[in-house]
């Protein structure tokens, strides 16, 4: 399961562990632990940096409904974020 996750490294994805399950963005797979950015889906903006243990992931999924409508959500929010009124130059 390891070499499959460090495949997503760097994706945003719905991840269920042991004690909890949240969206957000897989930063790192160790041998040991995986290093998740959590996604607050209401406000489109990463929180919590947490590191799970790799023997109590339940769950991934990598791509569906909900996943794609959050990358639909954050691509969108982006590109206001870089309409001209706020571009620095």
């Amino acid at each position: 399961m390891i070499q499959k996750l460090k495949l997503f490294e760097q994706t945003v994805v719905f991840l269920r562990w042991a004690t909890d399950a949240e969206f957000g963005k897989i930063l790192y797979v160790g041998e040991d632990f995986v290093e998740f950015l959590v996604l607050n889906p209401d406000t489109m903006e990463y929180g919590d940096k947490i590191l799970i243990n790799s023997q109590l992931i339940l769950e991934v999924m990598v791509s569906g409904y909900e996943v794609s409508r959050l990358l639909a959500e954050i691509s969108a929010k982006a590109s206001n974020d870089l309409n001209a009124d706020n571009l620095p130059f």
